[in-house]
Formats: C-alpha cells, sequence, structure tokens
C-alpha cells in the first residue's frame, strides 16, 4: 500500500471519528452542538436558548465562532442582546456583553436593550448595561427614553435607581410628552410622586398644550390627578381649550370630577354650564352628575337648582330675537331633560310622606325641596304666557294676516279646521312686550319692537316661522318639568292642560301653520290623551311618511332595537319554533316571554335548522301570520271580497279562541315593532278597531255586501209610508238558535222612523261589526298594545296601518329591476335577461315565491325594493352568478337577499330549474 493511499485512510477514520462524537454529544445534550455558519441561521438557532437563559448553551455554540452578537434579525431587525434584556435573561446577556455586542444598538423601532429592559421591569438586566455605559438618553423613532418606559409601567423602584443617570427628568417625546405625563395618564402614584420630588415640571405642556394634569383628568386617573393638583399644577385649558373638568366630564370619570370638585369647589358652576355645550357628550355628562346625586345630598339640590337655573337663561336667550335657536333649543331641552330625569331619581329615594309644595304640578307628594328646585323655571314660564298673550295680539291686530301667516308648502290642515283667534283671549298685552327682551350683548330689544321693524319695513319674512320653533321648545320644557312632578295616579300634569287649553287656539294656529313642530316639539301629545285629539286633524294631514318616522322614533326612544341583530343571542333568548306544530310552539314562546325582553332581542330559530337570522324571522313571521288564519283555528273568517279577514264572531267554537287572540294580537304587534311584514290582509273594519276609529255602515260591505246595500237604500230614501216594521232591534242566527237582539235599551219596542233611521243604520253596523266580535277584539288588543301604544297607532288610517303591517300587495316588475344590484355579473349578460323575461312571464303567486325564495318575506315593504331590508339594515335584491354544472338548481342567502344564479346555457333551461326551486325550496334554512 502506498503512503498516500494509508494517508487517506487515516484521514477517512479521523472524520468517521469526528462525526461520531459530534453525534454523541448532540445527542446526549439534546440540541445542535455546532452553530451554522449563516447568521441568520445562526440567530434562530440560539433565539429559543436566550429566550430560556439556556447561557450555557449558548456559551458552548459560541465558542470558538466569530458570530456577532449584534446581528439584527427578523422585521424588528433586534439582535440577541436586544432578546436577552427583553425576556431578563440575565446570564445570557452577560455572556453576548462579554463578547463585545454594542450595548446601545437599536433596533427597527429606535429601542435599544436598556428600554426594552426598562420597559418589561428586568432590574437586573437594566443594571447590567447601565455598569456597560448604556446611553439613558437615546430615544426610539418616537421620542420615548428610558424614563418614559419606566414611567408608562410604573416601575418607580428602576426609576429611583436610573435618575442618578438622567440629567433632564422632563425630557420630551415626539409628541412633546414628558415621562410625568405618561405616569400621569397611567395612574402610577408612586411614579407621579417620584418625578416630582426629582424636579419634574407639573405644568409642563406638550405640543398640543396638554398638561400632565389633562392628561390624568382624560383617562380618569382620580389619583394622580390629585397628587399634581396638591404639588401645585395650575387649572388651566389645554390646546383645544378644554379643562380637566371638562375632558372629565367628556370620559364620564365621576369620580375624577368629584375629587376635582372637592378640591376646587369654584368648578362646580362650570360643571352645570356645560349643560349649554354644543359638542356635550350627553350620556356621559349625566353620568357624572347622577352620581354625584348620589354621593352628596346638598350637591343633589345644588345640581337641580343649577340645572334650573341654566334652563331659565338658555330659554330666555331662545325667546330673545337674536339668538341661536337650533342650539338654544338643543341646549334647553338637554337641560330640562337632564334635571327632570334627576329630580325623579333623587324622588326614588326620598322617605315616604314628605311634605310640601309642587311649583309646577301643584301636587302635594312631592320633595321638600320641589320649591327650591323649580321655582326659578316660573320666571321662564312667565315668559312664555306674555309670549302667548303677544302672539295672541299681534294676531287680532294684523291687517293682512294672509300675508302674516301665509303657509308654508307643507300639507296643511283644511282651512276649516284652522282655528281663528276670537276676541274672548285678546287682552291688554302691551304692557306685556316690553318684558319680553333679548339679554344679548346688542342690548335689549322688545319683541313687540321687532314686529313693528318687519311690518315698517315691509318685510315678506314669515314671523310665524321665525317665533314658532322657540316657543314651541319651551312649551316641550315646561310640559317635561311638569309631567316630572305629575303625581303617577294622573297621566298629565293638571296644570299643563290648563295651560293648553287657556292658550288653545293659539297653539292649534301655530301648529296649522307649521305642523313639523309637533314632531319636534309636542311629543307630549302621545303621553295626553286628553290633548291629543285637539291636535289630531293636524297629525293626520302631515306626509305618512313623516308620522310613520314620528311612530317609530317615540316607539324606540332609546334606539334599544333595530332590523340587525349586533350580538348573537344567548340560547335561552333564542325563540325555537317546530315547524309541525308552528301555530302552538309559536304561541307558547310569544306568551310565556316577557315583551320588553322581546323588544330589545328577537331571534328566531326553527327546530332541527342550523339556520338563524333575519331571514328566518322573516319566514316565521310569513308563515305564522299564515297560520293564523288557518280555518281549524276558527279564529278567522273570510270576508266576502275574498282576499281580506276579521275576527270569526263564532270563535268560541274553539275553547281557547280568546287567549289565541290575545296571541294574534301579540304576533301583529312584534312585528310591526320590528318593522316585519306580515303575509296577512284585513277588513277595513277591523284594522279601524285597532285604531280605534268607529266603523260605519259601508264596512259592513265586507262581510254583507247585499246587507250593506239595503241599509245603504233606507239612507237614501224616504221610508216614512213603506210598511217596513222596523224597531231597534234584529234577530240573530247562534249556532243555529234565532235570538232577538235590542240596539238599545227597550229596542223592540221602539219603530225606525225617517227622522231615527241613521241612528238605527249606524247601531245595526256596530252590532254585526262590533258587539258580534267584541270579546275577540279585545284580547287581541290586549295582545298587540303590549308592543304598540295606541297613541301612537292611531295616528294612521286603516289604509295606512295596512301597508305598514304588509307592505305592497302587488309585485312591480319594474320597481324590482330598477332596485337590483348584481354582485359578480353585468345587467347585460344574456343569463340575467333570460332572468328578467323568466319573471316577468311568471304568475302573481310564483312571483311571491320567488321573493319569499330570496329574502324570506312574500311581500315588498312599503316604498317598494328599495326599501328591502337584510341582516346589516338597508339590503336591495342582489343577484350574483355562479359557476354552472348540470341539474344546479338555484340558491339564495336571504340574510342579504342575494340570488345565486348558476350561468344555464338557455332560457328554458333557467326556466324549469326555477321553478324546482320555487316549488321544492321556497321554505327551510341550512347553513350556507
Amino acid at each position: 500500500m502506498s503512503i498516500r493511499t494509508r494517508q487517506n485512510s487515516k484521514g477517512q477514520s479521523c472524520n468517521i471519528m469526528e462525526f461520531i462524537q459530534h453525534l454523541a454529544r448532540s445527542l446526549k445534550s439534546a440540541r445542535t452542538v455546532q452553530l451554522p455558519t449563516d447568521a441568520n441561521s445562526a440567530f434562530f438557532v440560539l433565539m429559543p436558548m436566550v429566550i430560556a437563559n439556556q447561557h450555557r448553551s449558548v456559551a458552548d455554540l459560541l465558542a470558538n465562532t466569530d458570530y456577532s452578537p449584534d446581528y439584527g434579525a427578523g422585521r424588528a431587525k433586534r439582535n440577541l442582546i436586544h432578546i436577552a434584556a427583553n425576556c431578563g435573561s440575565y446570564e445570557c446577556l452577560c455572556l453576548l456583553l462579554k463578547k463585545g455586542g454594542d450595548v446601545n444598538k437599536q433596533d427597527m423601532s429606535g429601542c435599544t436593550p436598556l428600554h426594552l429592559a426598562a420597559r418589561n421591569g428586568q432590574k437586573k438586566c437594566l443594571n447590567k448595561l447601565l455598569e456597560y455605559k448604556s446611553d439613558v438618553n437615546i430615544k426610539s423613532n418616537e421620542g420615548l427614553t428610558i424614563i418614559h418606559w419606566l414611567a408608562v409601567n410604573g416601575r418607580t423602584e428602576m426609576l429611583h435607581d436610573l435618575l442618578q443617570y438622567v440629567h433632564n427628568v422632563d425630557v420630551e417625546d415626539a409628541q412633546g410628552q414628558t415621562a410625568l405625563h405618561v405616569a400621569s395618564q397611567n395612574g402610577h402614584k408612586s411614579t407621579v410622586t417620584c418625578l416630582i420630588d426629582n424636579g419634574a415640571n407639573v405644568d409642563l405642556c406638550n405640543y398640543q398644550k396638554s398638561s400632565p394634569l389633562h392628561f390624568a383628568c382624560s383617562h380618569g386617573q382620580r389619583d394622580t390627578a390629585m397628587i399634581l393638583l396638591s404639588r401645585g399644577a395650575k387649572f388651566v385649558p389645554d390646546g383645544s381649550n378644554a379643562t380637566p373638568l371638562e375632558l372629565s366630564v367628556q370620559g364620564g370619570y365621576s369620580e375624577t370630577c368629584e375629587m376635582l370638585l372637592e378640591q376646587i369647589p369654584t368648578l362646580f358652576e362650570s360643571l352645570i354650564t356645560m349643560v349649554q355645550k354644543d359638542d356635550l357628550a350627553e350620556t356621559e355628562f349625566y353620568k357624572v352628575l347622577s352620581y354625584l346625586r348620589k354621593k352628596n345630598q346638598t350637591m343633589c339640590a345644588d345640581i337641580l337648582i343649577g340645572l334650573g337655573q341654566q334652563a331659565v337663561y338658555i330659554g330666555h336667550k331662545l325667546l330673545s330675537v337674536s339668538s341661536n335657536v337650533p342650539y338654544q333649543v338643543k341646549s334647553l331641552l338637554r337641560c330640562a331633560k337632564f334635571m327632570c330625569n334627576l329630580y325623579k331619581e333623587s324622588q326614588l329615594t326620598q322617605p315616604t310622606g314628605t311634605n310640601g309644595t309642587c311649583a309646577v304640578s301643584g301636587n302635594t307628594k312631592a320633595s321638600i325641596k320641589a320649591g327650591a328646585i323649580f321655582k326659578h323655571l316660573e320666571l321662564l314660564w312667565t315668559s312664555l304666557e306674555e309670549w302667548l298673550l303677544i302672539l295672541h295680539d299681534e294676531i287680532n291686530q294684523s291687517k293682512d294676516k294672509e300675508a302674516l301667516f301665509a303657509p308654508r308648502p307643507i300639507k296643511v290642515p283644511d282651512e276649516e279646521s284652522i282655528p281663528r283667534v276670537d276676541d274672548k283671549q285678546t287682552q291688554s298685552a302691551e304692557n306685556k312686550k316690553a318684558s319680553i327682551c333679548s339679554t344679548d350683548d346688542e342690548g335689549i330689544i322688545p319683541l313687540s319692537e321687532r314686529f313693528d321693524k318687519l311690518k315698517q319695513a315691509g318685510k315678506q319674512q314669515d314671523i310665524i316661522e321665525v317665533v314658532c320653533p322657540r316657543i314651541c321648545a319651551v312649551i316641550q320644557a315646561f310640559y317635561m318639568c311638569c309631567a316630572c312632578q305629575t303625581d303617577k295616579l294622573q297621566m298629565t300634569s293638571p296644570r299643563f292642560i290648563e295651560f293648553v287649553c287657556r292658550h288653545d287656539t293659539v297653539l292649534k294656529f301655530l301648529v296649522a301653520r307649521n305642523p313639523t313642530v309637533i314632531f319636534d316639539h309636542f311629543h307630549f301629545l302621545l303621553d295626553c290623551p286628553e290633548l291629543m285629539s285637539r291636535f289630531m286633524h293636524i297629525i293626520k294631514s302631515q306626509p305618512f311618511d313623516a308620522r310613520k318616522d314620528w311612530f317609530y322614533e317615540n316607539l324606540h326612544p332609546d334606539n334599544t332595537t333595530s332590523e340587525v341583530l349586533h350580538i348573537p343571542p344567548y340560547d335561552s333568548d333564542i325563540l325555537v319554533i317546530k315547524r309541525e306544530k308552528l301555530f302552538d310552539s309559536s304561541c307558547y314562546q310569544l306568551l310565556k316571554n316577557n315583551p320588553e325582553k322581546l323588544k330589545k332581542n328577537l331571534a328566531v330559530r326553527f327546530d332541527n335548522e342550523d339556520g338563524m337570522g333575519q331571514g328566518v324571522m322573516r319566514e316565521w313571521f310569513d308563515v305564522l301570520s299564515r297560520e293564523i288564519l288557518n280555518p281549524d283555528y276558527a279564529l278567522f273568517t273570510q270576508s266576502a271580497d275574498g282576499s281580506t279577514f276579521q275576527p270569526n264572531s263564532n270563535s268560541s267554537v274553539n275553547p281557547d279562541h280568546l287567549n289565541y287572540f290575545e296571541f294574534a294580537g301579540q304576533a301583529m304587534g312584534l312585528a310591526l315593532y320590528h318593522k316585519q311584514l306580515l303575509n296577512v290582509y284585513f277588513t277595513r273594519s277591523f284594522y279601524k278597531h285597532i285604531l280605534g276609529v268607529p266603523v260605519n255602515y259601508k264596512d259592513v260591505a265586507s262581510i254583507d255586501p247585499e246587507y250593506a246595500k239595503n241599509l245603504q237604500w233606507i239612507l237614501d230614501h224616504d221610508i216614512s209610508d213603506l210598511g217596513l216594521d222596523l224597531t231597534f232591534s234584529v234577530e240573530t242566527d247562534v249556532f243555529g238558535v234565532m235570538q232577538e237582539v235590542d240596539l238599545k235599551p227597550s229596542g223592540s219596542t221602539l219603530p225606525v222612523t225617517e227622522s231615527n233611521k241613521q241612528e238605527y243604520v249606524q247601531l245595526v253596523t256596530e252590532l254585526r261589526m262590533t258587539r258580534a266580535i267584541q270579546p275577540q277584539i279585545e284580547s287581541f288588543l290586549n295582545g298587540f298594545h303590549k308592543y304598540i301604544p295606541q297613541s301612537l297607532v292611531q295616528m294612521f288610517d286603516e289604509y295606512e296601518l295596512e301597508l305598514m303591517l304588509s307592505g305592497l300587495p302587488e309585485i312591480d316588475i319594474e320597481d324590482w329591476k330598477a332596485n337590483t344590484e348584481y354582485s359578480t355579473a353585468e345587467e347585460d349578460r344574456h343569463v340575467i335577461q333570460w332572468f328578467w323575461n323568466v319573471v316577468e312571464k311568471l304568475s302573481q303567486q310564483e312571483k311571491v315565491l320567488l321573493l319569499q325564495f330570496v329574502t324570506g318575506s312574500s311581500r315588498v315593504p312599503h316604498g317598494g325594493f328599495a326599501k328591502l331590508a337584510g341582516g346589516g339594515g338597508p339590503q336591495k335584491f342582489n343577484i350574483s352568478i355562479v359557476q354552472y354544472s348540470p341539474q344546479v338548481l338555484p340558491s339564495a342567502a336571504t340574510c342579504i337577499n342575494l340570488l345565486k344564479l348558476p350561468e344555464y346555457r338557455s332560457e328554458a333551461e333557467l326556466d324549469d330549474r326555477l321553478q324546482v326551486a320555487l316549488q321544492c325550496g321556497s321554505q327551510g334554512y341550512g347553513m350556507a
């Protein structure tokens, strides 16, 4: 064997031995024992060991290598020294520093290892870095230094050790914020104290002119704010002109506000005057006032009196000529609302039996402090009375009433319904005019002079339009204050009713001239049946949409309901309905659940089906409304026109019929409350019963057209000599037994004559249309009114109520097309054109099935297809073209009104597949 061969063999043996030794070491240590030569790979081998502080393994791997601890990896570009300082791996940090790493190396965000150690409270690592001369003044990209990081997290102990290295404790970050700013904001009391003790400036502001006190108050840090005040912090506005108190109120930080008032009692007036701020956070402001009321009874009275004084001030500015009307109206009503709500809260905590006189309503069951609380408002109510007298006087004295009170371009009542001011209310108002003055900087300007100037200059300014919103807003505030002190047994304050009656003609004139003030300010009509009748003719004359908006505005006053379920309901809140027993299970669910709960959150799921949401809810209402009309339950009978229904006078064949009628009323009320349409149409007379409107003889035609014609005939002709021999009684078939029923007491002995025939027709109409089904109507209304108050629904007529309950009865294809969107298709694609061709050929029933298939409802809402709603609010009908495959059917996502239409090869195929889908899949849900 040659020498070269022997040397090669010896080298291979050595390599094998080294490999075996390397293998054994790796297996015994359960890790690699040789660092990769590539720096990036080496970093990721070492990083987990550094995080776990496995310093022996790190030392072993770094031995006899030229790996640089300064190498940064990843998006943050952090090196192993950063990692060790961040995780508190002290031994690894020492090892890396000895290897010569740069102690001030910055990562991508500009943070040094010292920053990371300070942020995470790694005290030993921080001291070691300082030992290696780490620079405490280096700033991150955001301008943060080490003391900022310590202050952010309240590392007071470490801050004490570090301050000996820091020359400027007020060093600012990129926004001009000091360590004291961030410590105050985060509520670190000891850190704030430490910084101040070491010379931090308590009044140093950032670039937005915000001091540490502003930071503490804007984040509700009561304790740090108190420390700052005790150390001499100035109470001044920030750069946006907001004081620390205003910042605390904006956040709803009640305890911080309480502390500020305790430290600076003169701030109370500033707190109360905040009610005038146009951008006031109302919920938070009220939260603060309510908290203060509960904490201190003396402050409770002061708050109420203060709000009353503010209401007087704002009200008088509103009644001045040169005020900012929208702003003042908003401020006045807000002030009155807060005062009344706080007063009612305080009354709940008052001991019973307290004597006192109510300054507004005259009741004696009020708090003894009521007089002091409300007495200031008497100045405003007196001014309101004087204004109305001035208007009355001006109306009577005006020579050109038509020009002065020319109606605006809005629907108003007929001329006969607009009241004329009589001379009875004419008083000597001249002496009142001078007292109603502007208190603006322009000087005192009596309203009478304003009127005179307008008339002398011949300006075409609408005086009523100028003064009406102002006066009506003050009237609304007056009602709120009266109502909050009215005995619960009384529906309306006697004083307020007397006020309206006293100024009846002027108020009606104002409302007739500018009817929108009813919706803006006369909400009291809904609470006062005594007053509603006086204005009902004006309310009903307003556009349907305006009344509908007012209906839902008052039905949902707290906006606690909507057409969308924002959060998944709890399982216990879901109405689980069995399809095979839809009527019974629905009845059980509605009657057992509290209506208040169903108003706030309504979720429906069919038993053993996955789907839940708006589409399922719509289908439930749709199918349930048809099931209620099922003849098997004998609740409703079909009318003579074949398409509408009314209560069955013989429904008592079903022993539970009255409970079922109450259930039907609840179902309809719940649907109307949640703006869901029903697949049911009733007779006009039944809608009238819901509205509380008397029926007339023409309504009889819906159940007996021939009899209605006979009633019409006797009204149109003289019956004196016809020998009809009619009395005020009729014979009625009750389950096969004829019974005589008197229309009035002793009616069988009272003959019908030419002079009393109209009374007879009305009474016999009421018998057929009302008395015969009175128990059924009352049970239905008991359920309906649990969701819909009579005071709200009465503003509509029977045709409008039908629109709100059932939508449009006909489907307009052109309207459908015009309000369809296309998700993944162009309107001119062949399959889209074929689809509309097919739809136009469908029968009315098939169109209804298609609408139900895609939207879950068989009805179009009032306003047409543009008003369709989906799971996220308004949602138009949508078509999306999907991939074609043989025999595939169209599908739908009802929550978003989406039709998924395969790209069929021909119109005939599309027609065939659509018909199959409609007949087999218009009901039922699964998860898409």
